[in-house]
């Protein structure tokens, strides 16, 4: 047997190591391969990550900061005050007069808000107003001077509240000092870039245009009079320093508020629609006739729910409130409930185009052609109410021929409402159980009413009960025309809250120049284009 020589085996072993070792070599390629490519994706998703954590940690810090040193006590005018910084979607003010409620006005667009609240009335100052009224005159200017220097005042403890709070609580999470400092540098940032867009979007005016909520009792005397708002100038200082006046008024009286001075020379009406047999309707109507010094009260049909005689019995307490009636027909009121209304005293029934002259207002309606609880109607709804608006607008049009030109249309259905449109200068409508305001193609502006009776027995229909809504307008006595209106929003069956905005034509808003008579309606001569179509009946 031949010998193998003794280097054979070790030369062998060398040339098949490298080939059996070559799968693990594969192997440890690919994981390392792998784990590099996974470092590498890591590494490229950490920026954002600490990018949105360091954004969380300023945002949280700058909060926590307003909350526990943000806030400033303001002396304004005879009350004690505390203004605060607050985080927002929408911005704007918001002014708590405890224990009435709170005024929000859109004051500004920014991702802050500013918070008044209004904590106590200094006896002495009050008493020195309440003994001078004369010192009265003077207080816009040092109210805007108390404002100016609290809001600076209140900017300067913001910034800093804001950079330590997003500094100490970058220095807790990350422990590292450059952190921290980066964090409280963007705090600072977004905070300036916050108080340029206040700034940029300020809007003064915004005090003619509040929302009441609270005490609704106590909402004329806080939201202010019609007349003397379209006719004041200095809109910021006057009318901040009438809420201060009001105020002190309020705090001064102990068991009773102060009395609303309604001015002579405004005409107040009360619009109210689609009561649907709500008996709680009558005494809230009740409250804001008293409250508001209403000399008339419109109401734009749906009174009742099937308009049967064995409703009729509803409709008596018309009689007892202390403001002339005037009343349409909806779609849910029938002809026997017109019937019985034109047999109350006090009320003024309209239909088919007939114009009255009412508390100074001459007003035309017709009454809705419909008639839906009996579900007999044909189809054509649409072109029935259209045709019932063009029949308002012949007479609107006779009015005017005759030197008798109507100040106030009244529809049940915007549908036809919108055929008016040119003829008049302001129509009210209901019927959609929803509030809306509206200037039209020809100058006519439409004012929609929602629902004084909450939607009646449809009010548990949702999710949540519909609330009650009426409004209160405004008009000039000698001109006629609309100057101003508050929204009234009450919580529907349940709930008490109350909410009152005040709103104004764009034609009296504050640099406008409006002419003697107010802003009309074209007189003739117009195209008319078809309405657009209305919802369902509700």
């Amino acid at each position: 047997m031949a010998r193998v020589p003794a280097a054979a085996p070790h030369a062998l072993a060398e040339v098949m190591n490298p080939i059996r070792n070559a799968p693990r070599a594969l192997i440890h390629r690919h994981r390392t391969r792998r784990t590099s490519t996974t470092v590498e994706l890591a590494s490229r998703r950490r920026p954002w990550t600490r990018a949105v954590g360091l954004v969380a940690v300023v945002l949280l810090g700058a909060w926590l900061g307003l909350l526990i040193v943000g806030d400033v006590r303001v002396p304004v005018g005879p009350m004690n005050t505390t203004m605060t910084l607050r985080p927002s979607v929408s911005g704007g003010t918001k002014i708590n007069v405890s224990p009435l409620g709170a005024l929000q006005l859109d004051s500004h667009v920014a991702p802050v808000r500013l918070d008044v609240n209004v904590d106590q009335l200094d006896p002495d100052r009050a008493q020195a107003l309440v003994d001078h009224p004369e010192r009265l005159s003077g207080l816009q200017d040092e109210v805007a001077q108390d404002v100016e220097r609290g809001t600076l005042d209140l900017a300067v403890r913001s910034c800093v509240a804001v950079v330590t709070g997003a500094t100490a609580l970058g220095l807790a999470v990350y422990r590292r000092p450059r952190r921290a400092l980066a964090a409280g540098g963007l705090a600072l940032t977004l905070l300036v870039a916050s108080g340029g867009t206040a700034y940029a979007t300020w809007n003064p005016d915004s005090v003619l245009e509040p929302r009441f909520s609270g005490l609704l009792s106590s909402a004329p005397s806080l939201v202010g009079d019609a007349r003397s708002i379209v006719t004041e100038f200095d809109v910021y200082q006057k009318e901040l320093a009438r809420l201060v006046t009001n105020v002190t008024k309020l705090y001064d009286v102990t068991s009773t508020l102060p009395a609303y001075q309604p001015d002579p020379t405004t005409i107040r009406v009360l619009h109210v629609s689609d009561i649907h047999l709500n008996p709680a309707s009558w005494k809230i109507i009740a409250s804001l006739v008293e409250q508001y010094k209403v000399n008339v009260i419109v109401d734009s049909g749906d009174t009742m729910d099937h308009g049967t005689a064995a409703e009729n019995g509803f409709l008596d307490p018309i009689e007892d409130l202390d403001a002339p009636y005037v009343w349409v027909r909806g779609n849910h009121d029938s002809r026997v409930t017109q019937k019985y209304l034109e047999g109350l005293k006090n009320v003024h029934v309209l239909d088919d185009g007939r114009a009255r002259t009412v508390a100074g207002l001459r007003f035309a309606g017709i009454g809705d052609p419909q008639y839906t609880p009996d579900r007999s109607e044909p189809d054509g709804a649409e072109a029935s109410q259209e045709l019932a608006g063009a029949r308002l607008a012949s007479a609107l049009r006779d009015q005017r021929a005759a030197g008798t030109p109507v100040d106030v249309a009244i529809t049940h259905e915007p549908s036809a409402a919108r055929e008016v449109d040119g003829e008049v200068p302001l129509v009210l409508a209901g019927h959609l159980h929803r509030e809306d305001m509206e200037v039209m193609k020809y100058g006519t502006r439409l004012r929609i009413e929602g629902s004084t009776g909450g939607s009646g027995l449809r009010a548990v229909e949702g999710e949540y009960p519909d609330p009650i809504q009426a409004s209160i307008l405004y008009f000039d006595r000698d001109s006629r025309r609309l100057q101003a209106w508050d929204e009234i929003k009450l919580g529907g069956l349940g709930l008490t809250t109350a909410e009152v905005s005040r709103h104004l034509p764009k034609e009296n808003q504050p640099g406008a120049t409006p002419s003697p008579t107010g802003t009309g309606p074209s007189p003739t001569g117009r195209t008319r284009t078809p309405a657009a179509p209305s919802p369902a009946s509700p």
